[in-house]
């Protein structure tokens, strides 16, 4: 490998933090650091992608830990693992109790275009269990019967999803993943591949934070609303199809909250998030989200209220030291989809 290579990947890397500077991105000094670890993270999990775990005739299935990308919701376990769409994969593991379960194989174009085409999805409504809780998926292009996910012809990952309602009493799944038609052993690293994974890697990282970032710039548009961007958008991102997603940017002086009032819809699972101007979920220890089952709801009614202290009242979400962000709230597997009414006051 050329050593150009290593240094056109330094420079793609320089280039990329230009997304912190953008002139509508805030610039506390807070703000600033999260935007500047968030884009080690992305290079963390970009190089994992791209030489650590690359090899999809040799998948690992890997937890995105503290990857936060495109509000990551924080009742989540995620599970993805590179993979391509002309080889056939066993997916088998347990399904555990945690409250739902999805899994999607995915056609991550973020570098190129922005996107994460989904190219195949399961649920928990799509999967047979056997009677001892263990599960087997087929993935694969060709059709496979019961269990079987579907690859198109440029898939490059699965991602999987693990839902908690209760985080006190759930417990997660445990799942592997393995090739069943690939070589026997992996092939020696080539040089040219090197290089093309640095270079990977660092378009990935800019694209990344460059699409989410003109998300955010958009939301603005209609400040402390939670609307219905539409959902196109969201799915081309690599959303759950099952989820209905709203949006929306958040900003507040001192002393003032955000009074979030909804109707909640008969579904299986809802949450409401706080989120960094990112789009990264705030710190997990502060009261940065809540759900179906920790909400308090009043006469069917959702009152959330975002601020920096607790009023007393309503179902308070810390700011967590943030003036502005965004935020989100997710409607799964609902047939009405509430827009919720939205105010600035001070308490």
């Amino acid at each position: 490998m050329e050593h150009s290579a290593w240094t056109s990947f330094c420079q793609a890397l320089a280039a990329a933090g230009d997304v912190v500077l953008r002139p509508a991105a805030p610039d506390t000094p807070l703000d600033r650091a999260e935007g500047y670890r968030y884009l080690t993270r992305l290079l963390r999990e970009m190089l994992y992608a791209t030489v650590e775990n690359a090899d999809p005739d040799f998948p690992r299935l890997h937890r995105l830990d503290l990857t936060k990308i495109g509000a990551d919701n924080p009742d989540n376990v995620y599970l993805t693992a590179t993979v391509r769409g002309d080889r056939t994969y066993r997916l088998t593991g347990t399904r555990g109790t945690i409250f739902y379960f999805s899994v999607g194989s995915k056609a991550n174009r973020y570098a190129k275009d922005g996107t994460m085409a989904s190219t195949g999805e399961l649920s928990d409504q799509d999967i047979v269990v056997e009677a001892d809780g263990t599960v087997e998926i087929t993935v694969s292009a060709r059709e496979h019967g019961e269990n079987w996910l579907r690859l198109a012809p440029d898939s490059t990952s699965l991602v999987i999803r693990q839902t908690y309602l209760d985080r006190t009493t759930e417990v997660p799944g445990e799942w592997r993943i393995e090739c069943v038609d690939g070589p026997a052993q992996p092939r020696p690293l080539e040089p040219a591949a090197m290089a093309k994974a640095l270079r990977r890697a660092a378009l990935a990282v800019h694209g990344t934070a460059a699409t989410f970032a003109g998300w955010t710039e958009m939301f603005m548009s209609r400040p402390n609303e939670l609307p219905d961007f539409g959902q196109e958008m969201f799915q081309r991102a690599g959303g759950d199809p099952e989820i209905f997603y709203l949006h929306g940017y958040w900003t507040l002086r001192p002393g003032e909250a955000w009074v979030i009032e909804t109707e909640v819809p008969d579904c299986p699972y809802w949450n409401f998030q706080l989120d960094n101007w990112w789009m990264e979920s705030l710190d997990h220890d502060r009261r940065i989200t809540v759900n179906k089952h920790t909400a308090k709801l009043d006469g069917g009614k959702l009152t959330i209220v975002v601020a920096e202290r607790d009023p007393g009242w309503g179902n308070w979400i810390d700011t967590a030291g943030h003036t502005s962000g965004t935020a989100l709230l997710r409607w799964l597997g609902a047939t009405h989809h509430p827009i919720p009414r939205c105010r600035v006051i001070r308490p």
